[in-house]
């Protein structure tokens, strides 16, 4: 059954997505690691692709669009479908929606900002999970962790 983790009180939903793609990497690199990041908006998907290539300075994550010939061979996939999802180790969802196939996953990840109309829909995706016995870890990043 999918695992479920909220992180919750994000200053800025995209900054803290970048931020936990970055520990998360970080504490993966050269095992198998692959994250598919539900970012439907363009707009932050933009946002998000920029700051994975310039934050922290002087890094950079692997990553690409799904649709991307390099897909493949890269650990971080950017994708507005999850219809047909190139992997289903981890699933980052960055909309204000359920995903669709989320209990394809092994773990699916929700940021959730202080911004109530990010807050509000994520009570409503904590509830549908919890109400369907989903194994939730709920933490607060509100200090940055």
């Amino acid at each position: 059954m999918t695992r479920i983790s909220f992180l919750h009180g994000a200053p800025d939903r995209i900054q803290s997505a970048a931020q936990w793609l970055q520990r998360a990497w970080s504490e993966r690199q050269g095992a198998h690691f692959g994250v598919l990041v539900y970012v439907p908006d363009a707009e932050q998907a933009t946002r998000l692709d920029r700051m994975l290539w310039t934050q922290p300075a002087l890094s950079f994550l692997p990553h690409c669009r799904a649709d991307s010939a390099q897909a493949g061979e890269t650990p971080i996939l950017l994708t507005d479908r999850l219809d047909t999802p190139p992997q289903e180790d981890c699933l980052l969802n960055l909309s204000n929606e359920l995903p669709p196939t989320f209990s394809r996953f092994e773990l699916l990840v929700e940021i959730v900002s202080t911004d109530d109309a990010d807050r509000l829909p994520a009570r409503e995706r904590f509830k549908f999970y919890r109400d369907r016995g989903y194994a939730i870890e709920s933490r607060d990043i509100s200090g940055g962790s």
